[in-house]
């Protein structure tokens, strides 16, 4: 895919397009129309210096959940991601393959554009900030601004430097004397940079999420911020010398000696990507216009989006973000997976290929908690497809489709549906679906489908269809009418399913959508067919 392709933004996602999955429907409460909310969605852009790790496929899927689920309920979406190019650690790491520098970015931006695929992602806009022609000038126009504000400073500086994290840290804040980060040693840069009069918002930035107009989610990460903020902000650089840089990067506005700082540069891909840069219908639609302006990010980047880059919108007088959505890692081992680590476990598209997308998807969304890290393995992931696709859901779509063909040649009876536990759980879903993603908690969220299937298995237990037709066939009609009442709830419970899934697998819940659609049920096939472990398929 040659850069015009892979960098030209599309139309963002009305709420009448028809994403089948994710349109609009009567158990959704929701405007539609140019009046529909506005919700702004992004990922963090990640360093190219190596291939995609599943540690990142966690905060696309947890985007793309977002995403699917507001535009199902009507709103206007528009969902970025994108790669950050201009680091230093991309130039170290080409330095290091012995290749130029836009080869290695080239390259590895095109792996993470084609996540989109294995992991069935609906992007809006994917933003690459080395070569999209949107990026530079809207770094340039954000710097102008905060200049004319007087912001912006020049100062001799010797800080301790983390490359991985592309951070100055204090001594105090070193674990050990090594990053909290990277557990690597940070090494002494010396040099004249520009600053940014962070010290001068500290009150306000303050005052902002304790009141909850700049939310920050869940409470752990919130706390953490208001500590930072507490603990005294230092004004930090924002450029880099140009020969420290290599010659790569944006030059800083009428200082070409100077290169943008890549924390600077990357935090202003959020409203570049909105030509920003010329004031364009974009910026004005969903960054002026938005209802929210939602970053959804890693907790090892919470100050930069909680503070730094809050206090750089205020500088230059623009909107903030509403919500700062947090989730921990991933690890193996106790360990953060990182592309630095490689292996095939912290492939998603490796994952995806000997497990299937539904599966890698479930994984992340059911076993990632709010608050806090959780370690991956393959065996982890086989278990809950298991347990929870193949045995649950699929189990229970099979079975409904198999007893409708075989009590009534797959027509699904149209009796009226009774006062029970599962279609009242087929009732509650949608609202408990919406609180859980409201709070971000996707966990809980999926939890809240499940319980769909475990109040249909036990109505399936209770009512047992294969009696009632024994005693159908035995002349009694009064079991014949109570046949058809079973199976036209559980024909509702798996079409809620269909529907409620769709934001969290939409290839799954497309499925079991198409299975169970119409008036006269298709044959049964397996839906989620079983995983046998590592290496099986699935």
């Amino acid at each position: 895919m040659d850069d015009t392709q892979a960098h030209q933004p599309q139309e963002a996602h009305e709420p009448d397009e028809a994403h089948e999955p994710d349109r609009p429907c009567p158990a959704h409460a929701g405007s539609t129309g140019s009046g529909a909310p506005r919700h702004y969605l992004t990922t963090t852009i990640p360093y190219v210096n190596s291939r995609p790790h599943l540690g990142f496929a966690l905060e696309l899927v947890q985007a793309d959940v977002l995403a699917r689920h507001h535009r199902r309920l009507g709103h206007r979406v528009r969902l970025l991601t994108g790669t950050d190019e201009n680091s230093l650690k991309n130039v170290l790491a080409a330095e290091s393959l012995g290749v130029p520098v836009r080869e290695l970015v080239d390259r590895n931006a095109d792996a993470f554009a084609a996540l989109h695929g294995p992991l069935s992602l609906s992007p809006d806009d994917f933003l690459r900030t080395s070569s999209d022609p949107r990026h530079r000038p809207g770094v340039e126009r954000l710097w102008r601004a905060c200049a004319a504000n007087g912001d912006l400073y020049r100062k001799h500086y010797a800080g301790l430097y983390c490359v991985g994290c592309e951070q100055f840290w204090s001594e105090e804040e070193l674990d050990g004397g090594r990053c909290p980060e990277h557990g690597t040693e940070p090494h002494l840069v010396v040099e004249e940079n520009w600053f940014f009069r962070l010290s001068r918002y500290a009150e306000r930035l303050h005052a902002l999420v304790t009141s909850g107009r700049l939310r920050v989610e869940p409470e752990a990460r919130r706390n953490e911020v208001l500590a930072f903020i507490a603990s005294g902000l230092r004004d930090f650089p924002v450029s880099r010398s140009r020969e420290r840089a290599r010659g790569w990067g944006v030059p800083v506005p009428d200082d070409p000696g100077q290169v943008v700082y890549v924390w600077w540069d990357a935090l202003g891909n959020y409203i570049t990507a909105l030509d920003y840069a010329t004031d364009g219908a974009a910026y004005r639609t969903w960054w002026e216009g938005g209802d929210r302006r939602v970053h959804h990010v890693g907790k090892g980047v919470v100050r930069f989006h909680a503070v730094h880059w809050p206090a750089i919108l205020l500088s230059a007088g623009l909107p903030l973000p509403t919500d700062v959505l947090v989730h921990g890692y991933l690890t193996a081992d106790g360990r953060k997976i990182s592309k630095s680590a490689g292996g095939g476990a912290a492939d998603p598209v490796e994952l995806v290929g000997r497990y299937g997308t539904d599966a890698v998807r479930w994984w992340l969304l059911r076993e990632v908690p709010r608050t806090g890290d959780v370690d991956f393995t393959e065996e982890r992931l086989a278990a809950r497809y298991d347990t929870d696709l193949a045995n649950g859901v699929g189990n229970l779509v099979s079975r409904t489709v198999a007893m409708v063909h075989r009590y009534r040649d797959g027509a699904v009876p149209q009796a009226p549906l009774p006062d029970c536990a599962a279609v009242a759980a087929c009732g509650e879903v949608a609202v408990q679906v919406s609180e859980a993603l409201d709070a971000f908690d996707l966990r809980r969220a999926t939890g809240a489908v499940l319980r769909v299937v475990e109040e249909a298995n036990r109505y399936v237990e209770s009512v047992r269809p294969w009696e009632l037709a024994r005693a159908e066939g035995g002349g009694d009609r009064r079991a014949g009418g109570r046949l058809d009442e079973s199976l036209a709830v559980l024909v509702h419970c798996c079409r809620t399913l269909g529907r409620e899934l769709a934001p969290f697998l939409p290839d799954g819940a497309a499925r079991i959508a198409a299975r169970c659609a119409g008036s006269t049920l298709a044959p049964p096939v397996p839906l989620f067919p079983r995983l046998s472990g590592p290496g099986g398929g699935g």
